[in-house]
């Protein structure tokens, strides 16, 4: 671990909008999924919902999927379920869907907390989803073709979001609780560690100021008699 990676990680997690997210409807292209994922952890976005659809949720390979290992996925059966579960936290539902009650996505709001509601490549998003909707948004068109691809009107929609965070000063100071922000700060730190901690139950060790283990030596002799003595 350099200190040029270690300040780029205490950034990264510094700048986290944990009232920002995207929850998807049934996309189930994995190439658009990973890109949708991708802008997520562009703008400072850590947990992404995905209604899982019906062949499964599954990472494209080659697109991008190396952001899955910044941002959560948290998986949903069911569409009402998931943006029940986050208009009870507080969240705003803005579904991106072409119809007369929409309007342009650059009049929302999005310096509240946001769920960013995409639907599905072809149906687009489902009825059910958007009977729980806050917003309904478009992006304007000056073609022929009536929408962007799901991933890039994603991408449009949350280069929005961010731009008016950025206005309200929503990026200038950590805004995660401090466990969490620690906790994360460790997995991201020492993946290796952290996947032998959680596999065996054992609390993370702390770490430096470079994010380094503290006395690790010490660390390892401590765990290696706590095996030997079970």
């Amino acid at each position: 671990m350099t200190p040029e990676r270690y300040e780029i990680i205490c950034r990264v997690l510094r700048q986290r909008q944990p009232d920002l997210t995207v929850i998807t409807d049934e996309v189930h292209k994995g190439r658009n999924l990973s890109a949708i994922v991708r802008t997520c952890d562009a703008v400072g976005i850590s947990k992404f919902h995905c209604v899982e659809p019906k062949k499964g949720y599954r990472a494209f390979r080659g697109t991008a999927l190396g952001s899955h290992k910044w941002v959560d996925t948290v998986l949903h059966s069911d569409v009402s379920e998931g943006l029940h579960e986050l208009k009870n936290e507080g969240f705003q539902v803005v579904a991106a869907h072409l119809s007369d009650d929409a309007v342009d996505f650059r009049t929302v709001d999005y310096t509240k907390p946001t769920a960013l509601l995409m639907g599905t490549e072809k149906q687009g998003v489902s009825d059910d989803a958007l009977a729980l909707a806050d917003h309904q948004v478009v992006i304007p068109m000056m073609g022929m073709v009536e929408s962007f691809n799901v991933s890039v009107a994603c991408a449009i929609i949350l280069t929005e979001a961010q731009e008016q965070r950025q206005k309200a000063g929503l990026y200038d100071e950590s805004r995660i609780p401090k466990d969490e922000f620690q906790r994360t700060l460790f997995q991201w730190c020492q993946p290796i560690v952290t996947k032998y901690c959680d596999e065996n139950g054992l609390d993370y060790p702390p770490l430096d100021d470079e994010g380094e283990i503290v006395e690790p030596a010490k660390w390892y002799q401590r765990v290696r008699q706590a095996k030997a003595s079970v």
